[in-house]
């Protein structure tokens, strides 16, 4: 690694931020012992903290419907031609008690905003789930509230909230979203989860229309500022019944730099290596573990409804039943040195708060 390299990432580590120069050097560098080096550096701020440990979160895709038109989203409202579904409670259910055998410790509920879920049915499930598996968490990622929503799901025993809030800046936002979506209710409803108490997630897409070094800039700002205990990146996918299916992808090279700046900004981060990665590269979760990332969130949802939550195209393990997954995840953990660990991987930040 290059000596300018190496004090530019050693000042990253120690005071927890960067500029936006830092930042433009770490992302356009062409040498690749310094990205390495920055990769490296990275795995080993993870495993210093949560050793070679990988959480595995077990995803239950519920609902694609969704009031909202984001211009990158499969599920939009105005996406005619996706094939809409709902599963029932006993579906859902059906899902926790499969992933519970499995050594699953954390359920994560993501569905598009459907007004069929109620506050009332969210937190129903919230409660029963929790009746039968005490020992598990419970990741609700359903998009914008009410802070007395918000405050329902929490009572209901809900521990986590996942919210990619897309993008820190203004005009990136209005790119993205059509105009009744703004980035201030995006924030608000991220500080209001932090507030009530929740394990608060946000993150972004790498590589989405109208991204620039300077709104990168901004969303790593905005998680240094916010301290989440979650950070959900990966690359944009086109889908291609969206505005924007004729986008290029982001790319797994900026993708993988990124989580390594990430994790040295915010170390106890919990840093999903997430499918999206693995759909653009066959070793794309593996490579994101080794660039600093500690988590993976193998899919329970039944086989049937997995092509329908089509966020973007050709995602993988749509046809896996959920022991695959599991199994497959194992064994593409243990290939890199890592070890899928049975537990619910809370935030070591988080915890120590709560002592």
């Amino acid at each position: 690694m290059s000596q300018s390299c190496r004090q530019m990432v050693d000042e990253i580590r120690e005071k927890r931020n960067l500029t936006k120069e830092q930042l433009t050097s770490l992302l356009e560098t062409e040498n690749t012992e310094d990205v390495e080096d920055l990769r490296r550096q990275a795995r080993e701020t993870a495993q210093r903290i949560y050793g070679n440990q990988v959480f595995i979160r077990g995803l239950i895709e519920f609902t694609n419907y969704c009031k909202n038109d984001c211009y990158y989203c499969g599920i939009r409202r105005s996406n005619h031609k996706a094939e809409r579904y709902r599963l029932t409670q006993e579906q859902i259910l059906n899902c926790c008690a499969t992933g519970y055998e499995l050594g699953f410790r954390t359920f994560v509920l993501q569905g598009g905003e459907d007004g069929y879920f109620t506050d009332e049915r969210i937190c129903r499930m919230i409660r029963t789930i929790k009746e039968r598996y005490p020992d598990c968490a419970i990741t609700l990622s359903i998009g914008e509230k009410e802070r007395e929503s918000y405050q329902a799901y929490y009572d209901a025993g809900a521990d986590r909230y996942l919210l990619r809030h897309e993008t820190a800046d203004e005009t990136h936002y209005g790119i993205l979203h059509p105009k009744e979506l703004t980035l201030k209710n995006r924030k608000r409803c991220l500080h209001d989860l932090k507030e009530i108490g929740f394990q608060t997630g946000c993150g972004f897409m790498v590589g989405s229309p109208g991204q620039t070094v300077d709104t990168l800039y901004e969303d790593l700002q905005l998680i240094r500022k916010l301290r989440p205990q979650m950070v959900g990146i990966g690359p944009f996918i086109p889908q291609k019944d969206t505005p924007f299916g004729g986008k290029a992808a982001g790319t797994l090279e900026m993708t993988l730099r990124l989580l390594a700046i990430i994790r040295l900004l915010h170390p106890p981060v919990l840093l999903p290596a997430t499918t999206a990665l693995g759909t653009i590269h066959p070793k794309g979760r593996e490579l994101g573990i080794l660039s600093g990332a500690n988590v993976v969130m193998p899919n329970l949802s039944p086989v049937d409804v997995r092509e329908k939550y089509k966020l973007y195209d050709n995602k993988i393990c749509t046809g896996d039943e959920a022991a695959e997954c599991r199994c497959c995840t194992e064994r593409r953990m243990n290939s890199i040195g890592y070890a899928v660990a049975v537990a619910r991987g809370d935030c070591r930040d988080y915890m120590q708060n709560q002592v």
